[in-house]
């Protein structure tokens, strides 16, 4: 538990006295975020607002992980090493992305192909690290491995974690085009695989985690690093997170749901990028298919906007949304958790 406090506290306190000298720092080597000329009007004084604040995102997290293994009593895992460093993988990719927005004035950076590169490359490292050097279990599981799993071959495990790496780190890409929006519904995402990672720790053999103390301590670093990056992303924003926090935030969420078994959990804690995300899918398709749209523009946050809701309501009730879906799925793990057959566990597994 302390090692807990130590990684969220060490990380928001990197993450907002950091982000607090890399505004100016941008601001004098003019990195501003071009804005969608086709955007909520409201958004078009946004533009030359500091971007790249991802970089303070992922620097508090390694900082906050590496500070809390100082202490004897905590080690550095496997799973741990392998997840801080797809992290920062992902969001060498967004920093890239960002970097060619604002080098070029305009708002878009890598081209379709690359950007599916750069992230199938983190993807199968990850995935190919998982399997053969942490060597977990490879299976589709909704809560724990068991009876609610489907064991699976290595080779169709690798692509399954690609695929919910390439879907997760996109999926918070969408939500991320309101102040705040993104930071603070993934502190509270990433509190949530605190708790899950923190309870599997505690109840060791009954879910057969590799390294789940260390992996709590990875998302509770994020936490705080988010929760700091927030402070100074509340509307108004003074700096955007920009690709290189939204995509490694994603990557993140995707790498804990995978170590930690609870890949068919992801959707539920992350209940508001599925929204954000399928309501992109639903405009794109229904404009293909039927040549109209659906909403007012997609991603689902900018219809609420432009529907007359002012972007401060907009952003609280979608935390509001976010907060009710985290509950929902701490609420379903524990009650997986409540069905075991505690009788048929080794003693002393508990």
């Amino acid at each position: 538990m302390i090692a807990l406090l130590i990684a969220s506290s060490s990380a928001l306190m990197v993450s907002l006295v950091g982000t607090r000298y890399l505004v100016p720092w941008l601001q004098a080597r003019g990195v501003g975020q071009p804005i969608r000329l086709d955007g909520p009007q409201g958004h078009i004084t946004k533009a030359g607002t500091p971007t790249m604040g991802g970089v303070a995102v992922v620097s508090a997290a390694v900082v906050g992980y590496v500070v809390s293994h100082l202490r004897a009593e905590t080690v550095f895992t496997r799973s741990g090493i392998v997840l801080i460093c797809t992290v920062i993988g992902a969001g060498a990719v967004g920093l890239v992305d960002d970097w060619i927005k604002v080098s070029r004035e305009r708002n878009l950076g890598l081209n379709k192909k690359a950007k599916l590169f750069g992230l199938l490359a983190v993807g199968i490292g990850f995935a190919v690290a998982s399997v053969w050097w942490v060597d977990i279990p490879t299976a589709i599981t909704f809560s724990r491995l068991g009876s609610n799993s489907l064991q699976i071959p290595a080779g169709v495990w690798v692509l399954w974690a690609v695929l919910i790496v390439l879907c997760a780190s996109n999926a918070v890409n969408f939500t991320d085009g309101l102040d705040g929006l993104a930071a603070g519904a993934s502190t509270v995402a990433f509190t949530a695989f605190v708790v899950v990672g923190y309870w599997t720790f505690r109840h060791g053999i009954a879910y057969d985690v590799k390294h789940p103390l260390d992996l709590a301590i990875v998302a509770a670093a994020m936490a705080g690093a988010c929760a700091g990056f927030l402070w100074w992303n509340a509307p108004p924003a003074r700096i955007f997170m920009g690709d290189t926090g939204s995509l490694s935030i994603g990557t993140a969420m995707a790498g804990l749901a995978m170590l930690l078994h609870v890949d068919l959990l992801l959707p539920i804690i992350g209940g508001l990028y599925v929204i954000e995300t399928a309501s992109v899918i639903l405009q794109i398709g229904s404009f293909r298919l039927l040549g109209r749209r659906l909403f007012r523009m997609a991603p689902m946050h900018h219809h609420l906007e432009l529907g007359g809701w002012p972007e401060t309501t907009v952003l609280i009730r979608l935390w509001v949304v976010n907060s009710l879906f985290v509950a929902i799925a701490l609420g379903v793990y524990y009650a997986d958790f409540l069905s075991l057959d505690l009788v048929e566990l080794p003693s002393g597994s508990l």
